[in-house]
């Protein structure tokens, strides 16, 4: 049997969709965009919903629309796909690592005020693996220092926080519809947010900087005359296939959230005695999106003494589990430890120990919303048997 981390849900809606596109004959940005940005709007309860290219550039063009220039600094979690400090350093700016909670994942909202400077101009917070971070707090230091909060929504379709979907908490929120993502348009991704001002700017930018689309352009009035272009912007587009298929998915968005939400609760019954893996976490008040099934090797208490020793270990067991057809992975890397952080940033690594513990210790498990009960029961049960 053979078991993938993950595998995108497609029907015969999704085929009938990307053939739309191809009958109208318009397939860069347009109307089948339009449509699929207000459902994720109206799904996420967002006033504004803007679709780009990817998560990536959603988060570029958000801290661009915030202004983020050079001699700035943005404070970032220490665990997270590496995109996200990455956008701060293309904008010239300087990325400060926060450490992580290892029970959740997430940043580590108790640090976060100790790392302000004057230069400190943003917060990042990271909604990892489908759980919110604690946003109360974020947003309460950032209201103490005037700063704004981009949140890192890639992983956070279908995660709430108090009673509200992520994505809407601060000045901007940010989707992923990559493959693993819970709801997929290949690539592409959505930025959220309520300020007009910002989704105005959004748009203008992700647009070579033009003062209006091509779709108000050719459905309005004059539509023979080029827009003006008042600022310097890039192409980050998305096309009318990706909205179609976007509109598809967003129609069975409930089913796939209900997949996923059942096999995580699966694994978390079939697995409660298992010692030395540490199982996601919910804390009250949270609604876990399970954008992936992401655990924590532990079969003693992880330090930066048995770091390397157990990372040896759950490596030894990932590749077992490959060897029965089992797809795992880490949960996602500390960059403190890419080649490229490590070497500009030499001290963030000792400012984010549990971040290195999670990036050497997460193990995220199969998981997608069509996985039958024989293939998890195959999977745990390989699990167990592969004890480290």
């Amino acid at each position: 049997m053979k078991i993938p981390i993950t595998r995108p849900f497609f029907g015969e809606e999704e085929r009938r969709a990307l053939v739309a596109p191809l009958d109208t004959g318009w397939v860069v940005q347009g109307p089948e965009v339009d449509r699929f940005e207000k459902a994720f709007a109206a799904y996420a309860g967002a006033r504004h919903a803007m679709a780009t290219t990817s998560c990536t550039t959603a988060l570029h063009l958000a801290v661009a629309a915030l202004g983020l220039k050079p001699g700035d600094e943005v404070i970032v979690p220490g665990f997270t796909w590496v995109a996200t400090p990455n956008v701060v350093e293309h904008m010239g700016a300087t990325p400060v690592f926060c450490d992580i909670d290892l029970a959740t994942f997430n940043i580590d909202v108790s640090g976060i005020e100790r790392l302000i400077t004057k230069n400190t101009v943003g917060i990042m917070p990271v909604h990892l693996f489908g759980l919110a971070a604690d946003m109360d707090p974020v947003l309460a230091v950032a209201r103490r220092h005037s700063l704004w909060v981009v949140e890192d929504a890639a992983c956070g379709f279908a995660a709430s926080y108090r009673g509200r979907h992520v994505g809407t908490f601060g000045d901007a929120g940010c989707f992923s519809f990559h493959p693993r993502k819970s709801i997929t348009t290949g690539e592409g991704g959505m930025l959220t947010t309520a300020r007009a001002d910002l989704a105005d700017a959004v748009r203008t930018l992700r647009d070579h900087g033009a003062s209006r689309s091509d779709l108000s352009r050719h459905t309005g009035a004059a539509g023979y005359l080029l827009a003006d272009y008042p600022v310097a912007g890039y192409n980050y587009r998305m096309t009318d296939f990706q909205g179609a298929l976007g509109c598809a998915q967003m129609d069975r968005a409930p089913s796939l959230v209900a997949g996923r939400v059942a096999r995580a609760r699966a694994y978390d019954a079939a697995l409660a005695g298992c010692s030395w893996l540490r199982l996601p976490r919910v804390p009250d008040g949270y609604v876990h999106g399970y954008q992936s099934y992401v655990t924590l090797f532990a079969p003693e208490a992880p330090a930066s003494t048995n770091v390397d020793a157990l990372h040896a270990r759950r490596n030894a067991l990932m590749a077992a589990l490959d060897g029965q057809g089992i797809a795992t992975r880490q949960g996602t890397h500390a960059p403190v430890l890419q080649t490229y952080y490590a070497k500009k940033y030499p001290g963030a690594r000792a400012s984010c120990p549990n971040s290195v513990l999670a990036d050497r210790l997460s193990l995220s498990l199969p998981l997608y919303p069509q996985m039958t009960g024989d293939e998890q029961a195959y999977v745990v049960s390989a699990l167990l048997e592969a004890k480290p």
